[in-house]
């Protein structure tokens, strides 16, 4: 890995080092807490009933053999609840003026289920264990619906409803457009068209997610830990749901073990423990086991595309139309901001002077569908990118040619997209060189020498392909973030935020900006993220926007510290505030006269009768927010290099090459990291992630069996290459990394396998791409014979 991110002032910025992860020690040792270690006293366990039906009318609920079980404390279904909550419906997620009243889940489903999963009742017990076989103890009576599984299906006129409430399964109907798409059709030298699916996975962190409730009966507070990317939302939602005062409660999120969007919203069973929690008194703990997560965690990606795209002799875009319809599941716990980041950034880093697309949102009876990493960016990414091998294959020119003939050029950065954002909000890509990021990858992965590795591997029985793919993600979504930066008279320095780490290595990221101000290690800050006791306002964890605007807040925060810290020295040391040096946590004179900053905490502290050393207010102690409306544009170009068995459909990636513009690194350890994470998780989606559905919308994927993810023996070497364009939207002159990393990967993957069996007649437009579904498309292909490459 190598960065052209300038370090030169890393000292005085903390920008640019490759400071070690100040988080690993403790994971390393166990000595991390995660929520299932909180240490509180004889919690309660919370098991959730769920419905075995996709769809049914619930007839009755009877808990009364489940509060009979040993070790059973309590069990309610919705009706034991009402007098708990203010709402029974979730609030909605990213509100929409459009939505109806009536789409988000309910706390617990008291008439009606609509997909195999949803909690219609929860038990209590002494231990998991207990709480699970009372679980299975609970009587519910349902008459059975019918449902619905294809989302094309459900737009039919005679489709089951996927809720009895609903008047129709189609939540939204829409059209983006630009130009004059007729005019660019009417005068195109070619016309392409094709469908895509791009099929529904899940996140699947490593840890669950997970809530437990505590009450303080004496003070009627409440605190809750959650393994969430958004403390203040769910201590938002929590106030609201169960008119819980605001200053009597608190949400901390401890060490949460990956979100990817799973944990980046607010579900049912964080209102529920925490509202049983209170009516009992007692400590509620729930665990998600990975089956709950595979039956009511959200999921992601399911759409299908039909599209035309027309162009000129030289294979350049002059426009598209067609339309998406987007699977949505039983429910909308967060908006529909998936399906129109998908249509609305169909054109990636390209331009595409004129388009037309219809777009249908459509409730099925399956989980409901939120933001998976990526956000539906990599599914839009994929119909480009495959366009575009089908119009370099259609004029008969190179696929690199093609790209960079409709790639936005330098010159015309920052671009202005046609489209707007669900906001109104202009679409301006502010800053990169998308020609250079793609000729730096093909230069990187030899692409001008591939054909001698073709007939290489072509000799030992082997197709050997090769795929590019470009991306760009807005990144940083604001309106704002907070950093509180505060030195204690004990010396300690520690900064407060209301993002949220999730295992991307925030803490030291922040803590390397916040020490650079006061001349000390990164592991000499104390970083706490994701508590709504010391930052009163946050937004967590999303959209790669935790360098963006924690960063930013953090740099403004410490530097007011740093000048109040200044100021009092100067005037306590009788000099020149300009002359002097801040270093090891002392402010030193040009005669070696010094001042500890724990000493200046001391004196702002204050003592009784005597004034504060300066006209400031108490305390080494700043709060700043960070506001940015605008998102930044991150790029990036991916190559990726395979073999294809043409016998057993297994395909093996031997080079993966990835090179992004994430505008300056503040840590090039930290970013390579982000940049494999995204590549890993996108070749999971294009290769393996299959979220299995049988036609009565019943999960056929609940395990890990059946469900397959990529693990270390199945991913290449990744090579990661930052070619840095700063922004400059923020003063630290960066852009996210995480999601971006995902954009491009199936469309490269899947590129590179059709690639490699051209020679079989082989079309690919679908992912993910198992080995069955690949050997059937090499039997469906035209072309030579099977070994023939």
């Amino acid at each position: 890995m190598s960065s052209d991110a300038p370090v030169e002032s890393a000292a005085a910025t903390g920008m640019g080092a490759g400071t070690p992860r100040i988080e690993d020690a403790a994971l390393l040792r166990g000595e991390a807490r995660f929520l299932d270690d909180i240490p509180v006293a004889m919690p309660l366990h919370a098991c959730f009933v769920r419905s075995p039906h996709a769809h049914a009318r619930i007839v009755s609920i009877d808990l009364s053999a489940a509060r009979a079980m040993p070790g059973v404390a309590a069990a309610y279904a919705a009706a034991d609840l009402y007098g708990e909550l203010t709402e029974w419906r979730m609030p909605l997620g990213f509100a929409l003026a459009d939505l109806p009243a009536n789409t988000t889940p309910f706390v617990l489903a008291s008439s009606e289920v609509a997909f195999a999963g949803e909690a219609v009742a929860v038990v209590l017990a002494d231990s998991r264990r207990q709480a699970e076989d009372a679980a299975a103890a609970a009587r519910v009576d349902y008459e059975a619906l019918a449902a619905v599984a294809d989302c094309r299906a459900a737009l039919d006129e005679g489709s089951p409803r996927v809720r009895s409430e609903l008047e129709s399964n189609l939540l939204q109907r829409y059209t983006l457009e630009h130009g004059d798409c007729e005019a660019a059709f009417a005068g195109a030298a070619w016309v392409f068209a094709e469908r895509f699916w791009t099929h529904r996975g899940a996140a699947h962190p490593m840890e669950g997610r997970g809530v437990l409730a505590a009450p303080d009966v004496a003070g009627d507070a409440l605190t809750v830990w959650s393994s969430t990317q958004m403390a203040h939302e769910l201590h938002y939602a929590i106030a609201l749901m169960l008119g819980q005062p605001e200053d009597q409660l608190r949400v901390i999120a401890p060490e949460v073990g990956g979100g990817f969007g799973a944990k980046f919203m607010i579900y049912p069973e964080e209102i529920v423990v925490p509202a049983v929690a209170r009516k009992l008194g007692r400590a509620v703990k729930w665990v998600e086991d990975r089956r709950e997560h595979f039956l009511s965690a959200i999921q992601e990606r399911d759409q299908y595309w039909s599209v035309e795209f027309a162009a000129d002799a030289r294979g350049q875009i002059l426009g598209v139309r067609g339309e998406m319809v987007h699977d949505h599941g039983a429910y909308t716990p967060q908006g529909t901001n998936v399906p129109y980041n998908s249509a609305s950034s169909l054109s990636g880093p390209y331009l595409v002077p004129a388009c037309r697309l219809q777009v249908s949102v459509v409730h099925t009876n399956k989980v409901p569908v939120a933001t998976v990493r990526g956000a539906g960016y990599p599914q839009a990414a994929f119909v480009m990118e495959r366009m575009l091998d089908r119009i370099a294959q259609g004029v008969g020119i190179d696929r690199a040619e093609c790209r960079r003939r409709n790639l936005i050029p330098a010159d015309q950065i920052p671009y202005v997209k046609p489209l707007k954002s669900r906001a109104g909000v202009p679409l301006t890509i502010d800053s990169g060189d998308f020609p250079a990021l793609q000729a730096r990858a093909l230069a990187e992965i030899g692409y001008a020498e591939f054909d001698a590795r073709r007939r290489e591997a072509a000799a030992r029985g082997l197709c050997r392909g090769i795929g590019l793919a470009n991306g760009v993600k807005p990144t940083g979504r604001g309106p704002f973030e907070s950093a509180r930066v505060r030195i204690a008279p004990s010396g300690q320095i520690s900064v407060y935020t209301g993002a949220l780490a999730m295992g991307q290595g925030i803490a030291t990221t922040l803590a390397q900006l916040c020490a650079a101000h006061f001349g000390v290690a990164a592991q000499a800050v104390q970083v706490r993220a994701g508590d709504t006791a010391f930052v009163s306002h946050g937004m967590g964890g999303f959209a790669s926007r935790q360098a963006m605007m924690a960063g930013s807040a953090v740099t403004l925060a410490a530097s007011r510290v740093r000048a109040k810290a200044l100021r009092s020295a100067a005037a306590l040391l009788s000099v020149e505030e300009d002359c002097l040096l801040l270093a090891d946590g002392e402010i030193k004179t040009p005669d070696g006269r010094a001042v500890s900053l724990a000493r200046l905490a001391t004196l702002w502290k204050g003592v009784p009768g005597y004034a504060l050393p300066g006209r400031d207010d108490p305390g080494l102690d700043e709060t700043a927010h960070f506001h940015c409306d605008a998102q930044s544009y991150a790029g990036a170009s991916h190559a990726c290099e395979v073999e294809v068995d043409p016998g057993t459909g297994a395909v093996h990636l031997l080079r993966y090459v990835a090179v992004h513009d994430s505008g300056r690194i503040i840590n090039p350890v930290l970013a390579g990291g982000q940049v494999h994470g995204g590549v890993a998780h996108g070749i999971g989606n294009a290769l393996f992630e299959w979220m299995g559905y049988d036609a009565g919308a019943q999960p056929i994927t609940t395990t890990f069996a059946e469900y397959l993810l990529p693990t270390a023996p199945e991913l290449p070497r990744i090579e990661v290459l930052f070619q840095p364009s700063p922004t400059t939207l923020n003063p630290l002159g960066v852009k996210g990394i995480g999601e971006c990393a995902t954009v491009p990967v199936a469309a490269a993957v899947i590129g590179a396998v059709e690639d490699a069996l051209r020679a079989h007649g082989v079309r690919i437009a679908e992912f993910p791409l198992t080995p069955m579904r690949l050997l059937a498309l090499i039997d469906q292909g035209r072309g030579s014979i099977p070994g023939d490459c």
